[in-house]
């Protein structure tokens, strides 16, 4: 596949110089490879996996996660919550490929992604909800009771 950047200087004087056209090529060639990672929220995890990139809150009644998933379907989107771990599992499909095309750029990122989440206490996994609109997957895993009363405040002491 040719790069369709666009070239500085003349054409006479890129195809003379052998320096150009290095410059340029090791210029496409990490062009390409730039536009093989993923885009958006999706990012390489530690393992080469896609990794999902989420964001966890808290309030007084419930942790709150929430995860954008643009261009992935609800039914291919899998939240379970096992042993206080909870983890999201989706898939986004690439589109039918057509034969009769060449194709110059591809920047959208397709694949699976999964991503756990330990909780740090026990929940009731009946009670979970998650809501899935607009691409962005929000889960609510309301506190039990005595989550309130495992934790207290430290009084600092001086000096």
């Amino acid at each position: 596949m040719r790069s369709l950047m666009p070239l500085f200087g003349s054409r006479d004087t890129v195809k003379s110089d052998p320096f150009t056209q290095l410059q340029n090529e090791v210029d496409r060639l990490f062009g390409d490879f730039s536009r093989a990672m993923p885009a958006g929220r999706w990012s390489l995890a530690q393992n080469g996996q896609m990794a999902l990139s989420i964001d966890v809150s808290e309030t007084d009644k419930a942790i709150e996660v929430s995860a954008e998933l643009p261009g992935v379907e609800e039914k291919d989107i899998d939240v379970s919550l096992h042993d206080d771990v909870l983890t999201i599992k989706a898939e986004k499909k690439a589109e039918k490929e057509s034969k009769d095309k060449t194709w110059h750029m591809v920047e959208r990122s397709y694949g699976s992604v999964r991503r756990t989440i330990g909780i740090p206490f026990s929940i009731d996994p009946d009670k979970v909800e998650a809501k899935f609109d607009k691409g962005v997957l929000r889960i609510t895993l309301p506190k039990p009771p005595e989550a309130d009363r495992k934790g207290r405040n430290i009084k600092i002491k001086g000096a």
